[in-house]
């Protein structure tokens, strides 16, 4: 019985990181149509979109996953926490993203590039910290951590997939730009939601994630 339950939170904590994909994607198709006001649809909106993107994402792992390390009881909070900021930025970056480009319109462009790019930087940082934060709570749920990550990594990209191609060939066919930010802030805030108030109710038996690890090898 224990195992089973124990699949089945596995399997909602992937559920809910599919969604997280694809409202990341979702962002990025539509942040992109933002920037086009601001440079123009050419390769420039095109270099910092993915630019911001890939090295948030890169970063954001890389601290995603010293928090966890320091605080592995407090890794699903964290999730929690990143995946509410991302849709609290989400709700605004309709107007946030405009409002910078026409700031800055007198600007040479290579300053509004970087503004752009910082603006876009900033949730991207913290979807790439989820990606870590979610292994180590899955890990000590789980006992496998290579598992967990090959899991995790799968679902969201598949996630990330859906993301890119809803906006593009459905939902813009259907509703304006903003509300298509909207939908994806609202799923962010949904993910988190769920995370804190049903998954937080499972408690998970403190064990450092080295002896998963172990474990995890040792299996192999």
């Amino acid at each position: 019985m224990q195992g089973v339950a124990v699949d089945r939170r596995v399997q909602a904590l992937s559920g809910l990181f599919l969604a997280s994909g694809a409202a990341g994607l979702m962002y990025q198709v539509s942040w992109q149509r933002l920037l086009f006001a601001a440079f123009g649809s050419d390769l420039l909106s095109v270099t910092i979109i993915v630019s911001a993107f890939m090295a948030g994402l890169g970063l954001g792992a890389m601290a995603g996953g010293a928090a966890a390390d320091r605080w592995p009881t407090r890794a699903l909070a964290l999730f929690c926490a990143c995946e509410a900021a991302i849709g609290a930025f989400g709700l605004v970056s309709h107007w946030l993203l405009p409002a910078a480009g026409d700031a800055f319109v007198t600007a040479d462009t290579f300053t509004v590039a970087v503004v752009n790019f910082l603006l876009v930087l900033a949730p991207a940082l913290l979807m790439g910290a989820t990606l870590p934060i979610l292994v180590t709570h899955l890990a000590r749920l789980w006992r496998h951590v290579g598992e967990a990550t090959g899991t995790l990594y799968a679902v969201n990209t598949v996630g990330a997939a859906a993301g890119a191609l809803l906006p593009t060939f459905w939902l813009l066919h259907h509703m304006g730009l903003a509300d298509v930010i909207r939908l994806a802030a609202a799923t962010n805030l949904v993910v988190a939601a769920v995370a804190g108030l049903w998954l937080g109710a499972w408690s998970v038996p403190a064990e450092p994630l080295a002896q998963a690890a172990r474990r995890d090898g040792e299996g192999q």
